[in-house]
């Protein structure tokens, strides 16, 4: 028996993530009438799923974002949102690099690095990930005819911006991704057993697409004092491009909001409606996530999540140790595909903290520009609290309560400046 003792008030938290995550761990030992059930709950299977070009655009790289299941894009919080809002980097608290691993279905893996950081309001990131799977053709003898690897890879440019951010409002970010695509074929043989020079390039394809996002935060029933926002609301549109050697591009529009109302519990749920461009008959069925993280320490945090699909659920249980500048995100995913046995995997990702740039730094030495200037004011003098509070816009011009101690400040001289006047006059 294994004991784990946490700090009292986070018990609960821990509690309810074991419930969650008993499901995904409960699905290792699945039998065929319990899959059953999950197989009505879905309603059988999409026909329209596998139609698109590019499965690599559907495989997570991992981190954060794939232990909430893919319910990412309101939060969109850390680095995993290139893959989920690429308007998330003008919204990041740091700037970060990091790289992932997922062990996804045999002898298939992705590998993957990002890079993002913010300056000011304009967001910046630059990654890439490659699927790779080994590829053996053996002729009607059994002899080993060729062989090499099947591999996709993308890579993708981020820019982002956020409008209108003040004190009081969070603003709303707009961003874009600019993604190319590449997929290699190795050479395949003939019916004689020769190599076809060539008959790999004639199957692999390059495409460029790109996906738009929008998000916004905002406070929402906050039970914790905070300056962060507890609440946020997305949109994205992902894979935006024209069809590859006749093959769509998995093209999927998604709307997600996430809700946190105790400072270590955070939830999320996405809704992303499937849009085939070439032929919208043949799109998709609609599909959902919601996921759960917590922070139980403040090194130690856990997530689990579901994504339901007609036909597929996933479901995640995953944990992130971070240890002043390193973070480590492992995953672990059941998939329930329509089959008696399910398929688990396993990913890891390692973040390093960059640093913010100083903005903590000059955030800090704001407040204490502001409190020294209510300080001064309340003793009257008005010139000492003046320059506090110019300073403090100085530093950084969103900050209106210190333009609005301003304004308090002219409204006096100028009430000052009026009974000096009517006094002069002899009222």
């Amino acid at each position: 028996m294994i004991i784990m003792i946490f700090p009292r008030g986070r018990a609960s938290i821990f509690t309810l993530l074991l419930l969650c995550g008993s499901l995904s761990l409960s699905a290792i030992d699945i039998n065929e009438d319990l899959y059953g059930d999950f197989s009505d709950f879905v309603s059988g299977i999409d026909p329209n799923a596998g139609l698109t070009a590019f499965p690599v655009l559907n495989v997570p790289m991992g981190g954060r974002s794939e232990g909430m299941a893919g319910a990412f894009t309101a939060v969109s919080d850390d680095i995993s949102f290139i893959e989920y809002n690429p308007a998330g980097s003008s919204m990041l608290a740091r700037s970060e690099l990091a790289f992932f691993h997922n062990n996804w279905i045999a002898d298939t893996n992705v590998e993957g690095a990002v890079y993002a950081t913010r300056v000011n309001d304009l967001g910046l990131a630059a990654g890439g990930k490659w699927l790779y799977l080994p590829f053996t053709e053996y002729n009607v003898y059994g002899e080993r005819a060729s062989k090499g690897y099947y591999s996709e890879a993308v890579g993708i440019l981020n820019l982002s911006y956020n409008f209108l951010s003040s004190y009081y409002f969070s603003g709303v970010s707009a961003g874009m991704n600019i993604k190319g695509a590449f997929r290699f074929v190795p050479d395949y043989s003939n019916d004689q057993g020769s190599i076809i020079s060539g008959s790999g390039f004639s199957q692999s394809a390059a495409q460029v697409m790109a996906d738009l996002g929008l998000l916004t935060r905002f406070d929402l029933f906050k039970f914790y004092t905070a300056r962060e926002r507890n609440s946020s609301a997305a949109l994205t549109l992902r894979n935006l491009g024209l069809p590859a050697m006749g093959d769509p591009l998995p093209t999927v529009a998604t709307a997600g909001i996430s809700y946190k109302p105790i400072r270590p519990l955070l939830f999320s749920f996405d809704f992303s409606y499937p849009v085939n461009l070439q032929n919208p008959e043949l799109s998709e069925k609609p599909y959902w996530a919601a996921g759960i993280a917590a922070e139980l320490t403040p090194f130690l945090s856990m997530r689990t999540g579901a994504l339901v699909k007609t036909g597929n659920i996933r479901f995640t249980l995953g944990s992130a140790i971070t240890l002043d500048r390193v973070s480590l995100d492992i995953n672990y995913t059941v998939d329930l595909l329509t089959q008696l046995q399910p398929f688990n995997r396993l990913s890891i990702g390692v973040r390093l903290n960059l640093g913010d740039g100083g903005r903590a730094a000059r955030s800090d030495e704001v407040d204490r520009l502001y409190l020294a200037g209510l300080d001064a004011y309340s003793k009257g003098n008005r010139e000492e609290a003046r320059y506090c509070w110019e300073e403090a816009l100085r530093l950084n011009p969103k900050f209106d309560p210190a333009r609005e101690g301003l304004s308090v400040i002219v409204r006096a001289q100028a009430i000052e400046d009026r009974i000096t006047e009517m006094e002069k006059l002899g009222f």
